[in-house]
């Protein structure tokens, strides 16, 4: 049996991965990563960096950040603390979901993580205080080749749960989508 359930979302590409929980008298283990596991799925993923973020207050958002074409990445996200409401959005030109998001409530504990193929923008906003991530990325940090979209953005029109607020100076300065906006074609 798999250490892993993957279950497709509504934007190709997206999975929800459910971790097989072990428990006993000791606790419990899951396996969050396993390269042969997601490759048996159909979805190669090399990790080639890992980050943890720990988002102190109820209501914050970060992103929405993504790679562009000359360094796409893939991202696998695990809640390891506290709750966040997850979002993907899909900037590839030539998908039926082209500007369409798909959000996930991520919680500690449950077992779960967000697979984000490339080609989407990433982002999320807390839902408890002191609630930390664990990011497992395809690709090494590019900033040359990073770039972020405005979280109120209307032409997106995510619902965000609650007011967002404590954007960092970075993610306010994300411009709105213009006519000209191409995407990220892989």
């Amino acid at each position: 049996m798999s250490e892993f359930l993957l279950t497709p979302l509504p934007l190709a590409g997206l999975f929800n991965v459910q971790h097989k929980r072990h428990e006993d008298q000791r606790g419990h283990f899951a396996r969050l990563f396993c390269e042969g596991g997601l490759s048996a799925f159909g979805q190669p993923f090399h990790i080639r960096q890992i980050n943890h973020s720990c988002t102190r207050e109820r209501g914050s958002v970060r992103g929405l950040h993504y790679q562009k074409a000359e360094q796409p990445e893939a991202k696998l996200i695990t809640c390891l603390r506290g709750e966040v409401w997850d979002v993907a959005v899909d900037l590839r030109p030539d998908s039926e979901t082209f500007l369409h998001w798909h959000a996930e409530r991520l919680c500690a504990g449950d077992g779960r993580s967000l697979l984000i193929p490339a080609g989407f923008a990433h982002g999320f906003q807390t839902l408890t205080d002191d609630a930390e991530l664990l990011y497992l990325h395809s690709a090494d940090y590019a900033p040359d080749h990073e770039g972020g979209l405005s979280v109120q953005d209307p032409r997106l029109a995510i619902a965000w749960p609650l007011a967002v607020k404590n954007l960092s100076a970075r993610d306010a300065s994300h411009p709105l989508l213009d006519p000209q906006f191409v995407g990220v074609r892989l």
